[in-house]
């Protein structure tokens, strides 16, 4: 079974604050402006809504209003997905062509990769977690990952000290070298915009 990753560039604390902020006007214009996406959601979630999961909109209306949440932990994915759409709404979203689809442990290998090249302020297995602002339910699917502006610039320094150094670039597989320079084209985009980071979603 293959996986995908979903990447955004985003000012990291803008968007953990909408969790919670009660924002009525951002959820009207969710549900006038993106209501086929809410309703394509829960057609591919329909079993789970029959089984008491809430839907689409219900779920991001507790995450924007801290809730309230389902006391069922098999609805949590809800709420993460939840947060991923206020992501994918606000942010930017990034090329994830290295890592959509991907089986295995491939972001453990890509951050190998990483390593072999000094940078260690960043990892793109992270994005496997469940690192949701709180109070969104903890929950394995979606996994959710951030890196702050901070972690991308001291990554790239990372990447500059190595280089300075003048050694022998690494030997890598010509697809982890591919990611690499994926995961470097995302922290040059942090680079440029003070407070902006990058959050990603396994599913």
């Amino acid at each position: 079974m293959s996986s995908s990753l979903s990447v955004y560039l985003l000012d990291v604390a803008a968007t953990r604050a909408l969790v919670g902020s009660g924002d009525q006007q951002l959820l009207d214009v969710v549900r006038s402006e993106f209501g086929d996406d809410l309703a394509r959601d829960d057609e591919w979630f329909a079993s789970e809504i029959e089984d008491g999961a809430p839907a689409a909109y219900e779920a991001l209306r507790a995450v924007v209003h801290a809730g309230p949440f389902s006391e069922d932990k098999e609805h949590a994915f809800q709420y993460g997905y939840a947060y991923k759409r206020l992501c994918s709404l606000t942010g930017s979203f990034l090329d994830n062509s290295c890592f959509t689809p991907h089986r295995g442990d491939w972001l453990s290998v890509v951050d190998e990769g990483l390593r072999a090249l000094g940078i260690t302020a960043v990892s793109v297995a992270e994005f496997e977690y469940s690192d949701l602002p709180a109070p969104i339910p903890s929950t394995y699917i979606p996994g959710c990952g951030e890196w702050t502006h901070e972690q991308c610039l001291r990554a790239l320094e990372q990447f500059e000290a190595t280089k300075a150094t003048g050694a022998e670039p690494p030997s890598l597989e010509p697809e982890v070298v591919e990611a690499v320079m994926q995961v470097l084209q995302w922290l040059r985009h942090a680079e440029s915009r003070p407070g902006f980071g990058v959050i990603g979603f396994k599913s």
